[in-house]
């Protein structure tokens, strides 16, 4: 019952074979063999125009450095409270933009409103040399709580960045999810709404290490070459992400991983919205489930071998969690089976209701 984290599953079969078949033989170094350029190509018919497309190893790393690509003396990037970038991610993306600042906006359900964006923005007028300037507005999607901002949210927030002349990066670690919870198209999902660059993640849904930095303009990227070096995130053998992200795109794959995870989070929200001891935290659309039990519930699972992270509750819902409760955070993957899910669920239920 491994509902800790999707980082915790391993890699989908196809990903690992396309590694064994790229094994072997030669190839040119440093992102210049067919098989990257076949996969920037890809990549082109995915966001239906062409993009340019830098591989790195790492999440953090294609946040950070897709901000360091924007970067500005004094700069300060716009992200919600909750933002990987803002908790997670030790610093990275202010070292890497060279000491730009992270602003964080608060709203309901881990996104952003405008409203509140405008706000929090107001205060650092571009010409105020005291505060610093603008830099960039940062979405997560799907967001830290397993909420996915709607393409209408989208255009409204990038309306509000656009309106201060700044650009738009998308954090995409659950891209795959967010976009099937969507049933959207990942051009709709991020240039067509505002979106300049994106931190598509592939390690969560399957993959070994295989994140990619997407520039939806290729103009807006004429300094990545020399900041990912400069980064240490050009790989010399590039093409084993390459061949995992081949794997990953071949028949839309990487979809159907995603819609998976999405479904056996589904069977588990179905499951508590019925549950007599445990509930909702609140409604999610992508592969996170958050969930208030019991906590002996929830020290029984553990010792059971349910693997989930205790999460803590949301400092505009103080009253959510109550005494003798805990918020737990549980997250599915493609590697999740409906007997896991049954499993944990019918584990918790049969647990003795003890307060404590």
């Amino acid at each position: 019952m491994f509902f800790a984290s999707d980082n915790w599953s391993g890699a989908h079969p196809a990903i690992g074979e396309a590694l064994i078949r790229e094994q072997s033989g030669y190839a040119n170094a440093y992102g210049t063999s067919p098989l990257d350029r076949k996969i920037e190509a890809r990549f082109n018919e995915i966001f239906e125009r062409e993009v340019a497309v830098f591989f790195v190893g790492t999440g953090t790393a294609a946040n950070s450095l897709a901000l360091s690509s924007v970067g500005r003396p004094g700069g300060v990037v716009f992200c919600h409270k909750d933002a990987h970038i803002a908790n997670d991610e030790g610093g990275a993306p202010e070292y890497f933009t060279g000491g730009g600042r992270l602003a964080t906006v608060s709203g309901p359900e881990g996104k952003m409103t405008p409203s509140e964006l405008r706000r929090i923005a107001a205060r650092y007028p571009a010409d105020f040399i005291h505060h610093g300037q603008p830099m960039a507005l940062s979405l997560t999607q799907s967001t830290e709580v397993g909420t996915v901002y709607g393409l209408d949210e989208i255009d409204a927030l990038t309306a509000v960045a656009k309106d201060g002349g700044l650009p738009v990066h998308m954090d995409g670690a659950r891209f795959a999810n967010a976009l099937v919870a969507l049933d959207t198209t990942p051009a709709e999902m991020t240039w067509k709404r505002g979106v300049d660059i994106l931190s598509f993640g592939g390690t969560k849904n399957g993959c070994w290490c295989a994140e990619a930095i997407v520039f939806m303009n290729p103009d807006q990227a004429r300094e990545m070459p020399f900041i990912r070096k400069r980064a240490a995130h050009l790989f010399s053998k590039t093409r084993f992400i390459s061949a995992q992200l081949d794997a990953y795109l071949t028949n839309d794959l990487w979809l159907d991983l995603a819609r998976h995870s999405n479904a056996m989070a589904e069977r588990m929200r179905i499951a508590f919205r019925k549950s007599a001891k445990a509930r909702l935290a609140w409604e999610t659309l992508s592969n996170e489930v958050f969930i208030i039990l019991p906590k002996a519930s929830a020290e029984a699972a553990r010792r059971a071998g349910a693997q989930f992270y205790d999460w803590l509750t949301p400092a505009d819902q103080p009253g959510l969690v109550a005494e003798g409760e805990v918020l737990a955070r549980c997250v599915t993957s493609f590697a999740t089976t409906e007997a896991e899910v049954d499993r944990f669920v019918s584990f918790l239920e049969a647990e003795p209701l003890t307060k404590g």
